[in-house]
């Protein structure tokens, strides 16, 4: 995929791509025809947090060669402060799933999926697989050692790579998702990864995901609060007031884009007066 300038925009901090569910497919379909590799991570308020927090973070983020929108609020708050972003614009795992194993298997892609505690794979691969039977689906759980060197997550990257797959999905959770891709995405033959989150859990049956409907209006977050508040009070309540001065930045260059616009506005409305008096006046003169 060509990507368009205006694609890219920053909002909270972040880096991203306004991109849909069909622009993705289309930038993975490239890479893999050249037998090149890639990574498409996705932003959300908790990875604009952690991108202030932790420097791998952001240096995954900042290395990352397509980066989709996770949350609707997000898209919201990027087209109050003057960005072409709309609902179509958010890109899951669960808003592309059909979409996605439909392309796999007519383009014949292997997908090797790493994450979730033992056994999860296992069942997401067979419920997937019910749904989209000729699926080519290799697994591995997430409970190993991830740390670079070690035993455990070199046995990991062999078995990826003696598997040699188009598309690695990762779902370890943030930030130990991204970290992991960031240290061993070199070490991986040519395929591209994505960071996945929880997707196999819920394709397992063992999470249970929040109505589409909560999604695409931009509640899906109340809903995982609700489910889980311990683990998420923190994430939802607590750490996007960390996110108040990159808003408040959004808005002084929203403001100083509509100055800006305004004032080019005014002198092509200046100009296009001072063109229409002299041509007037040279009438006038010929006369």
């Amino acid at each position: 995929m060509s990507r368009r300038p205006e694609e890219r925009v920053q909002v909270l901090g972040g880096s991203m791509d306004l991109v849909r569910p069909e622009e993705v497919f289309h930038f993975v379909a490239g890479k893999i025809a050249a037998r090149e590799s890639a990574v498409v991570a996705n932003h959300n308020l908790h990875s604009l947090y952690l991108i202030r927090k932790d420097q791998k973070i952001a240096e995954f983020f900042a290395t990352s060669d397509l980066i989709e929108v996770d949350s609707v609020p997000l898209i919201f708050w990027a087209r109050i402060v003057g960005r072409a972003s709309r609902r179509f614009h958010r890109c899951t795992y669960l808003d592309w799933r059909d979409a996605f194993w439909e392309r796999a298997i007519r383009e014949d892609w292997k997908v090797f999926f790493v994450g979730g505690a033992p056994g999860v794979g296992e069942k997401a691969v067979a419920r997937i697989q019910a749904d989209w039977p000729g699926a080519r689906i290799r697994t591995h759980h997430g409970y190993f050692d991830v740390a670079p060197g070690s035993a455990e997550n070199q046995a990991v990257v062999d078995a990826i790579n003696d598997y040699r797959p188009d598309i690695v999905l990762v779902g370890m959770g943030m930030p130990r998702q991204e970290v992991w891709v960031l240290d061993n995405q070199a070490k991986l033959g040519p395929c591209v990864t994505f960071t996945v989150g929880g997707a196999f859990d819920y394709e397992a049956g063992v999470q249970r995901p929040s109505p589409r409907w909560m999604g695409q209006v931009g509640m899906e977050w109340l809903f995982r609060l609700v489910v889980d508040p311990r683990r998420l009070f923190t994430r939802y309540c607590v750490e996007p007031w960390h996110l108040m001065g990159p808003a408040l930045r959004d808005v002084r260059r929203a403001l100083a884009r509509q100055v800006s616009s305004r004032r080019v506005s005014d002198a092509a409305r200046a100009e296009y007066v001072r063109a229409s008096d002299l041509a007037r006046s040279d009438s006038l003169g010929g006369r």
